[in-house]
């Protein structure tokens, strides 16, 4: 196969969760162990940083990676959804997966894994650790893609366990409380690994302590009103909060023998954008106007975006939203500012809220615009209406953002 038909292969027969959603989700790990058995359990020869959480898991493993690799470490990062290409979720010190690569595992595994029914996400998981165990990482980062206790990552046994926030999002699947959905993360914590937890207040912290307590695993809450260790070159809030939880998860790992110099984490940080290559986060794509993409899709999300477009000077905002269909929506919208000019639109995805649905619920919560047929004629609408003072925003879903880079 080439590598087209290798991909076409992949989105075509094999169910995704981040185009058909909740019906691609498998809610257990037995796939994932018939996987590793198959490839001969490359999870057992790999150490591992394993990152779970509701927003920040993305930005904190490219933080922690960068880093990893500013000090001398070659550096596994898997994480997910892709934005542009699907070997953006494999990469070594930065650089992806090769093509031949990724059509040469299908080749391989095809027969093997087609009696094993894996999902998109197994397959992208045996693939990574595969490709990490062929090319000798020192360590890999590992994002979980839904949960924690269930996702299929969860067959490593890390160096550290990190669950970054606990936030709404996955409902249906995850739970309708924090609480339910804290223990879903939880479910990464090994016995007598260090686990850092990035926030959690109340009953949230509680569910963790438990199950640190229940695993004899040394748990760390992050204080977030000391000062930034070190800054990153990513913009907000969030973000600060994010680096300080890499960092703790750097004090674990210093204490168990890895040599982490405070210059290799200044210099990880600053870089993380060249290093790893990560894109969508409060992203400046254009000057005049201004032009933001941003991946928040949840309520927490938002809510971060909103924080930095209060400190970001503009005139008027325009705002180029799309959504998936699973996601609270009513919630965010409910949330996002009156005033803006909003260009409703649906991404490529079969999961993707229909534009004029979505134009009609944002009417209810008193927010006005105009309802389009693809991103891209929703971007172009919004570039040429904004003046050179305005803000254009890309948010709403990480699909959505993808159509724009």
């Amino acid at each position: 196969m080439t590598y087209a038909e290798t991909l076409a292969y992949l989105y075509a027969q094999l169910p995704m969760y981040h185009r058909i959603g909740p019906a691609a989700y498998k809610a257990d790990l037995s796939n994932t162990w018939a996987l590793m058995d198959a490839l001969g359990h490359p999870e057992r020869d790999l150490r591992c940083v394993h990152v779970a959480g509701t927003n920040g898991k993305g930005s904190t493993c490219h933080l922690i990676a960068s880093a990893l690799q500013e000090a001398g470490y070659r550096v596994g990062l898997h994480t997910s959804p892709h934005l542009k290409d699907f070997r953006e979720r494999f990469r070594i010190n930065g650089m992806v997966i090769g093509e031949e690569l990724v059509t040469q595992f299908v080749e391989i595994h095809r027969e093997q894994f087609e009696g094993i029914g894996p999902s998109f996400f197994e397959w992208g998981v045996g693939l990574a650790l595969w490709w990490f165990k062929q090319q000798q990482v020192d360590i890999a980062v590992i994002e979980t893609g839904l949960g924690g206790r269930l996702d299929s990552t969860n067959v490593i046994f890390p160096e550290v366990s990190v669950i970054t926030n606990i936030g709404w999002d996955h409902m249906d699947l995850l739970g309708h409380s924090l609480e339910a959905i804290a223990r879903e993360k939880a479910g990464i914590i090994k016995p007598g690994v260090p686990v850092i937890v990035g926030r959690a207040e109340g009953a949230v912290a509680e569910v963790f302590t438990a199950a640190a307590s229940t695993a004899q695993a040394p748990i760390t809450f992050v204080d977030h009103q000391a000062p930034p260790n070190f800054p990153s070159a990513l913009a907000g809030a969030h973000q600060e909060e994010n680096a300080r939880t890499a960092h703790a998860a750097f004090e674990a790992m210093r204490a168990r023998g890895w040599s982490l110099p405070d210059a290799a984490i200044a210099h990880g940080f600053e870089r993380v954008v060249a290093n790893t290559g990560l894109r969508g986060r409060w992203e400046v794509l254009h000057r005049q106007p201004l032009t933001i993409a941003d991946v928040a899709h949840n309520i927490d999300g938002m809510r971060t975006v909103l924080d930095l477009l209060k400190t970001t000077p503009h005139d008027h905002l325009h705002v180029i939203l799309g959504m998936a269909a699973d996601k609270d929506i009513d919630r965010v919208l409910a949330i996002l500012p009156k005033h803006a000019t909003y260009y409703f639109c649906k991404a490529d995805i079969p999961r993707g809220l229909e534009a004029t649905k979505l134009r009609d619920l944002a009417l209810v919560h008193g927010l006005l615009g105009e309802a389009f047929g693809s991103v891209g004629a929703a971007f172009s609408a919004a570039r040429n209406a904004a003046q050179p003072v305005d803000l254009v925003l890309v948010t709403g879903s990480v699909f959505v953002v993808a159509e724009v880079l």
